[in-house]
């Protein structure tokens, strides 16, 4: 299981390295959470209008949330929040400015999955 979504400005179009950002978000689950790979769900939603502080200056962001089921603890999820945090920028063509923010979060107790 993780559940990922990487939210990102429009900005951010052509920059991000999709395939290789959830291969390495995929691997620090592993690494931090012993999360399996073949569970890892990696979606990328592009944010068309993002504002930031007074929104007089243009800003590119992304937010990196990593939605897991419970049961790993405060230390786990925060080492999984920096891993995340650390790599990120190597993933972005020309990252300097860019708002870069990482969440972890329990699943609610009635989630479910399945395949078709």
């Amino acid at each position: 299981m993780p559940n990922i979504t990487v939210d990102h400005s429009a900005g951010l179009d052509g920059r991000i390295d999709r395939a290789g950002l959830a291969g390495a978000v995929h691997q620090a689950c592993v690494d931090t959470v012993a999360a399996r790979t073949a569970a890892c769900k990696t979606r990328f939603r592009r944010a068309d209008e993002t504002v930031v502080g007074d929104g007089t200056e243009p800003a590119d962001l992304v937010h990196i949330e990593i939605a897991l089921l419970a049961g790993r603890t405060e230390e786990a999820k925060t080492s999984l929040v920096e891993a995340v945090l650390t790599l990120l920028p190597a993933h972005i063509k020309n990252p300097e400015g860019a708002h870069l923010s990482v969440e972890v979060r329990d699943l609610e107790p009635a989630y479910k999955s399945a395949r078709g």
